[in-house]
């Protein structure tokens, strides 16, 4: 008999849990949405997240700049690009324009992966942040602490050399020094024993700009002593998989077997054909080997517009993104938009001063493929977009979308029209 009652009383108590889900499931309008789900998955994975409703204005910025992006992929004859905006932490506008290869002709998709280039560089930078941000490491850690083969022609300041002018570009060695090494496929530890000792110093470290990629590199050897990791799994386990970067790799097999991608493509007489799918710079991934599809780059920009706090603090960002030394000596970031002395790099990012609005920003271009990526952060928005090939349209999109914006919410920094 006491048993009866207890299952009874189960009964009845099970039955009312379940009454009271399924009032809260109706009234909250989750039930369609959940009949969609994908098997697999709990429901309450599932469940959508609600974006605050865009602003006229804003909605009239997307469809501007969609029709721009269209219009100006077929007057410069661009074979295949992809576009994410993100606003306030959210996606608000992701979308795949042309083809993956002209020879396929299937569509690009907004899950289409390319390689980024130096885009790239922004995640060494980030990635340093988040172990400075453990403990693990400071931005003047010394690099021969962690990898006492670095040296150079002057031993005194390889001895001095620290993290920070690595991912700043202020080590003093000259301007794109072995990057024809790089290209050629040797590895890091060939050029840095037999070929650092040999360059000369343009400048003590921390006094003069000049872009790297194999100096820039060291540093996936000062981290890998100091987590035990390599720097494509390190990538792979604080950033591609927390954030939700479910195409993202950093190696040339990742990029080689993904069935969706993008391949490279060159112009030619008779028009776009497909360029062979090179190992070069995955010997060097740090400066240009990570490969995403566009939406994982809209899930790295919520991570850079500071809404993955659970992965890296805002406080962490700003010492990423602080300006450590002018530019001025390079030729001009968009020469038609951005001053020659507007222009500084912080830790793997370009920092653009534009009309009293800060931008961050870096270009890649690797292997036939482009990619442009920028953001203000004061505003919460950015912009990446990757092509699968070289054409006019690569240099205009940044300036394209921030002279938008500037109208979108009435400020007043206006630039020159870049775009139909």
């Amino acid at each position: 008999m006491r048993q009866s009652i207890f299952a009874a009383m189960y009964v009845f108590r099970f039955s009312f849990r379940l009454l009271r889900w399924v009032l809260v499931v109706l009234s909250s309008g989750i039930l369609p949405y959940c009949a969609y789900a994908p098997a697999s998955e709990p429901y309450f994975l599932s469940l959508p997240i609600q974006a605050p409703p865009l602003s006229a204005a804003e909605q009239a910025l997307i469809g501007d700049y969609d029709q721009f992006f269209s219009s100006s992929m077929q007057s410069s004859k661009t074979p295949g690009a992809a576009v994410v905006i993100v606003k306030d932490g959210k996606i608000i506008f992701s979308k795949g324009y042309g083809v993956k290869t002209a020879a396929s002709g299937d569509s690009v998709d907004v899950n289409t992966v390319f390689r980024i280039g130096s885009l790239s560089k922004g995640f060494a930078g980030v990635l340093t942040g988040m172990l400075v941000e453990q403990g693990k490491l400071t931005w003047d850690e010394s690099v021969q602490k962690h990898y006492p083969a670095f040296t150079l022609k002057d031993p005194a300041q390889a001895k001095r050399m620290q993290i920070r002018h690595l991912l700043s570009q202020t080590t003093g060695l000259p301007y794109h020094a072995f990057t024809n090494l790089v290209e050629d496929g040797y590895s890091l530890q060939t050029i840095v024993n037999q070929y650092f000792p040999k360059a000369p110093i343009s400048a003590p470290e921390g006094t003069f700009y000049s872009y790297q990629n194999a100096a820039f590199c060291v540093t996936e050897e000062v981290l890998r002593d100091i987590t035990g990791k390599s720097y494509p799994e390190l990538l792979s386990e604080m950033i591609f998989a927390p954030a939700g970067m479910r195409n993202a790799s950093c190696t040339y097999a990742g990029m080689r077997d993904c069935p969706d991608k993008a391949l490279p493509m060159a112009y030619t007489g008779n028009g776009w054909a497909a360029l062979p799918l090179l190992p070069m710079y995955y010997n060097f991934a740090a400066a240009g080997g990570v490969n995403a599809g566009i939406s994982d780059m809209g899930e790295w920009l919520k991570l850079l517009l500071g809404y993955k706090p659970e992965l890296v603090s805002n406080a962490t960002l700003d010492q990423v993104f602080a300006p450590v030394i002018k530019t001025s000596r390079e030729r001009r970031i968009f020469p038609r938009w951005i001053g020659r002395d507007e222009a500084s790099y912080a830790m793997g990012w370009r920092v653009l001063e534009h009309g009293g609005e800060t931008i961050m920003y870096h270009g890649g271009y690797v292997n036939g493929y482009r990619g442009e990526i920028a953001f203000n952060r004061r505003d919460g928005i950015g912009i990446c977009v990757l092509f699968n090939a070289h054409t006019s349209l690569c240099s205009e999109v940044v300036p394209a979308f921030f002279e938008r914006w500037g109208k979108c919410k009435g400020g007043d920094n206006q630039s020159v029209n870049v775009g139909n």
